[in-house]
């Protein structure tokens, strides 16, 4: 098993939360990141180690888009 970290952002960039998970591989780690997103939070990372595997929105601007709407 791998060690993950999950970190889950503020409209404005900065770090809500962060969660630290075992999992198989990069796809059960990018699930159980979905499924334990905090419902406000439209914007997360999920890393290991130093390697970014998975980001939400996949593009920043796209996140930009949505802390504008808010």
């Amino acid at each position: 098993m791998q060690s993950f970290e999950f970190c889950y952002l503020n409209a404005d960039g900065s770090l809500a939360c962060t969660l630290a998970a075992c999992c198989e591989d990069e796809r059960q780690a990018k699930i159980l990141a979905h499924a334990m997103k905090l419902s406000d939070t439209k914007c997360f990372e999920v890393w290991m180690g130093e390697k970014l595997v998975y980001e939400r929105p996949a593009r920043w601007d796209d996140a930009r888009d949505w802390r504008m709407a808010v």
